[in-house]
């Protein structure tokens, strides 16, 4: 891909998407919805948060990803004993040199797999904020970066499950989506038993013929490829009143903020650039719209007391909320 690094018009960034897609199809079967979602993440440098029951394949789900983009993989399993510096690194005393060695954490890596990160305290999930944030880690004092790739894919089992921890509303807002891993339909689970059920051992995504198809400088052509497209003022204005109009719902205790609009514009124009356009229609911003703010927005107790669920109101919003023509 070394001849695409330096410059990519929106018909190469729609082609490489299509490759990644080809790729991870080979090791999984389904979740066409979340690969996509996972694609645009990528391309508007954005963090996925994957929930779902246990067995979805959602942390396949993230190997894969990482084995087709080619880039460094990491994979942290958070447990309820797991401690900051165990992602982190520390800097540790050398007894020979009588100086500090920085020791870094599973975190100095260019895909991380948060899996299960619900499963560790409050403390411990914090200390992936200003990694997911600034993309850097600070440590004593000093300041050390992360490549300009780094990407968190996170996992979490349903909160009603026993024994984990609800993440914090400033973890969550770190996660560009939120999107749901739902048991595969009755043909999709035969083709999976089929694939893998003779198998034995954990499943290997180079063992299903995923390689990669791109490289840390081609993504970063790729990302500048994405400032290509257009935003106009009417669309623009579009996710505004689609903010604004959480804010004002009876059902909702807190709706969304300026940040969750400037993420959902960044996501609607890298997903116009996947399917090789250089402007977002509102058709863009409708389909991203549920995974950007469904995990920022609180509902009232009336609301939860009703039963009413966070993402059925923002389909509800989506549908009154007037979008350009």
């Amino acid at each position: 891909m070394s001849d695409l690094s330096t410059a990519l018009s929106l018909t190469d960034v729609a082609r490489l998407a299509q490759a990644l897609r080809e790729q991870i199809g080979k090791a999984v079967v389904g979740q066409r919805a979340v690969v996509d979602h996972l694609l645009v993440a990528l391309f508007a440098r954005g963090h996925v948060l994957l929930e779902g029951p246990p067995g979805t394949a959602k942390t396949f789900l993230a190997q894969s990803f990482a084995t087709a983009l080619g880039l460094d993989f990491g994979r942290i399993q958070f447990t309820p004993d797991l401690m900051p510096g165990d992602i982190l690194g520390s800097n540790l005393f050398n007894f020979q040199t009588s100086t500090f060695t920085l020791t870094r954490g599973p975190i100095f890596c260019e895909v991380l797999l948060a899996d299960e990160i619900n499963r560790t305290p409050p403390k411990t999930q914090a200390a992936l904020l200003e990694a997911m944030q600034e993309r850097r880690v600070t440590l004593d004092g000093a300041a050390h970066p992360l490549p300009e790739s780094f990407m968190v894919v996170a996992t979490q089992n349903p909160i009603e499950q026993q024994g984990v921890y609800p993440l914090p509303e400033a973890q969550l807002d770190r996660f560009l989506f939120k999107l749901r891993v739902d048991y595969p339909g009755e043909a999709e689970e035969l083709a999976i038993l089929t694939r893998f059920g003779q198998q034995s051992g954990p499943p290997d995504p180079r063992a299903q013929g995923v390689h990669p198809v791109t490289d840390a400088a081609t993504l970063a052509a790729a990302t500048r490829a994405v400032a290509q497209v257009t935003l106009a003022e009417p669309v623009a204005a579009y996710i505004v009143r689609l903010l604004r109009a959480t804010r004002d719902s009876a059902d909702l205790a807190c709706g969304a903020s300026p940040r969750a609009g400037v993420l959902l514009a960044h996501a609607s124009r890298a997903r116009a650039a996947l399917e090789g356009r250089d402007y977002v229609l509102p058709d863009d911003v409708k389909a991203l719209a549920p995974a950007v703010l469904r995990h920022r927005l609180l509902l009232s107790p009336a609301a939860e007391i009703e039963g009413k669920t966070a993402e059925a109101l923002v389909d509800e919003l989506i549908d009154r909320t007037e979008a350009p023509r």
